[in-house]
């Protein structure tokens, strides 16, 4: 049996690249670090890293057992906030990770929530994107995670996009009728997008479905419409995000190029340059709620691919009484959703 020190060195090699940085991440010496790689190899029969330059690189062995280390150290540390919790029944501590939208609305009304029903529970949360978040509940640096899967798929589609760009440069793609590029395999805003790429180990919770909107000024014809199009606003000025390859692509396929007036990433500047009329936004549906501005309305973006919010954990997790609450909040606070798929 390995040692479970050697394999959380060994991760920490993995995440960092280096013996010098692991020794730094996990408080050791660099021979110390170099001798429990050199003891786990031993135990594995087999190399797990290769020098490369100033770092190191793992070797097929040494993937596969990083790989199993995350998991076993994630146990690990389950259970000891389990144990933790059974012995302080009426305490507990827990550690959550989630998108930047839930974390102006749905995450910060929960956790009032736990205020008042469970006072006794501490809270840690951590603004992440939801790839960072997957990474940190594989390494059992969270215990729970609160994503969704279009903002995978929009990094896909950012991908796509550059290996287009990359091709119109050279020649190689393929063109089709529409003259866009076929050698994705696919359109980026198809709704037969697979959902989120998650680690099949994990437990997903579904939370909400999650509209594109747009913002308008209250008096802008458009707000009387119950949604709204993009062909139908080709001719207005946008405040967007930086994050915009996607509504670009809309853009033209809609048949225009959007007239950008500014460029900003905090929701309530949108929401006050949408206010002054500057231009309009695009927001998504979690990020409306937690700003009223009666001189803004928001509707939402007609043919915009919605994206499903949910929440992620180990399943054993559920076995942590601050966790199962901190989960139960969040989906009391999500409302209905028309999954069933929610544990019980």
């Amino acid at each position: 049996m390995y040692d479970p020190r050697q394999l959380q060195v060994l991760a920490e090699v993995a995440r960092t690249g280096t013996y010098t940085a692991a020794a730094d991440a996990l408080g050791y010496t660099q021979p110390a670090i170099s001798y429990q790689m050199r003891m786990l190899e031993r135990s594995v029969g087999a190399p797990l890293v290769t020098r490369r330059g100033r770092g190191v690189q793992l070797t097929p062995e040494g993937r596969a057992l990083a790989r199993h280390a995350g998991t076993v150290l994630a146990a690990l540390r389950t259970a000891e906030d389990e144990l933790a919790a059974l012995t302080a029944p009426e305490a507990g501590r827990v550690r959550l990770s989630a998108m930047q939208s839930s974390c102006v609305s749905l995450v910060p009304r929960a956790l009032g929530t736990l205020r008042r029903t469970r006072p006794e529970l501490e809270v840690t949360v951590t603004q992440a994107e939801c790839r960072v978040s997957h990474g940190l509940l594989l390494e059992g640096a969270v215990e729970l995670a609160v994503m969704c899967d279009l903002d995978f798929r929009e990094l896909d589609f950012r991908e796509k996009e550059r290996e287009r760009g990359r091709e119109r440069e050279t020649g190689t793609g393929v063109e089709t009728e529409t003259g866009r590029s076929d050698s994705t395999g696919g359109t980026p805003d198809s709704t037969g997008d697979p959902s989120v790429t998650v680690d099949p180990r994990l437990r997903r919770v579904p939370l909400l479905t999650d509209r594109r909107c747009v913002l308008l000024p209250a008096d802008h014809p458009a707000a009387a419409s119950p949604t709204v199009s993009l062909a139908d606003l080709a001719g207005e000025r946008w405040v967007l995000e930086s994050g915009r390859t996607r509504f670009l692509a809309a853009c033209r396929d809609a048949g225009f190029v959007p007239r950008i007036a500014a460029t900003a990433d905090d929701q309530l500047t949108l929401h006050s340059l949408v206010a002054n009329r500057i231009g309009l936004a695009v927001m998504n549906e979690l990020g409306v709620t937690a700003h009223f501005d009666p001189r803004v309305v928001a509707r939402p973006l007609a043919d915009w691919p919605v994206r499903r919010v949910f929440a992620l954990l180990w399943p054993d997790t559920l076995r942590i009484p601050a966790a199962a609450a901190l989960l139960h909040a969040l989906r009391d606070t999500a409302g209905p959703t028309n999954d069933t798929t929610v544990p019980p």
